[in-house]
Formats: C-alpha cells, sequence, structure tokens
C-alpha cells in the first residue's frame, strides 16, 4: 500500500506519473474514489497497486485487516482459503468473486476492531 499524506481527488495525482512509468495502468473505472487503484503492466504477474490518503478510514481499514491476519495464522489461512474457493467458483466473474469476498472481510473486521481494542492496535511495519 502507497501511502498519501495528501492529495487533491482530482486527477492526475502526483504519484500516478512514477507509477505509469513503471509500466502500471491506471484503472480509471474503479467505482472505489477513497483510493486509487493500479494494475500491473500487461503481460506480467497479477498485481494490484491501491493508493489511498494517509489516515483516511480505507487506509485504516486495510492496514486493521492486514495487522489482524498477520497476528492471527488461523483466521489469515481461513482468509486464503476462502480465496482459493471463490476463485475456483467465479473463475470467469472478477466482480462477482470480489462481492462474494465481502461477507468474509465484514466478519473478519468486526474480529479485528474488537482485538484492536483490546490490544490498542496501532499500524503495523509497512510491507514496503
Amino acid at each position: 500500500m502507497i501511502q498519501i499524506a495528501d492529495y487533491d481527488p482530482a486527477w492526475p495525482a502526483p504519484f500516478a506519473e512514477p507509477l505509469q512509468e513503471l509500466g502500471f495502468v491506471f484503472r480509471r473505472d474503479n467505482p472505489e474514489l477513497t483510493k486509487r487503484y493500479f494494475r500491473e503492466p500487461p503481460g506480467t504477474p497479477r498485481t494490484h497497486v491501491h493508493v489511498r490518503r494517509l489516515g483516511s478510514f480505507s487506509q485504516q481499514f486495510a492496514l486493521l485487516f492486514r495487522d489482524y491476519l498477520r497476528e492471527h495464522p488461523a483466521a489469515a489461512r481461513a482468509y486464503a482459503a476462502e480465496k482459493r474457493r471463490l476463485a475456483d467458483e467465479f473463475r470467469d466473474d472478477r466482480h462477482g468473486y470480489t462481492d462474494a469476498k465481502d461477507p468474509f472481510i465484514w466478519r473478519t473486521i468486526q474480529q479485528a476492531d474488537r482485538w484492536a481494542q483490546r490490544v490498542g492496535w496501532r499500524e503495523g511495519p509497512s510491507d514496503a
């Protein structure tokens, strides 16, 4: 995840050109306006780059989910298994796959929120 302290939601943004120079493709059709979304360069393995505003709910949600899975290996395994199952079921329906993950993600984020309150969660180290 790339974290940007502040940016104008109007396009272009300061991070777009460097990502595009690396071959990443900006997905203007992404309906989620709380992040900017880039896909892998053509012909390379699937890679998603989500750019989120620093301190936004969108950023905090993703980081809490990540950190909860890091601290709860059984939940991480369950998420991986669910993604594999849904990938088989929705092999040719990308939007169906994404929508089908939502119930699992929301159940997990509720558990993560309770965990975060119990341990005084703070953002863990970056994956970068």
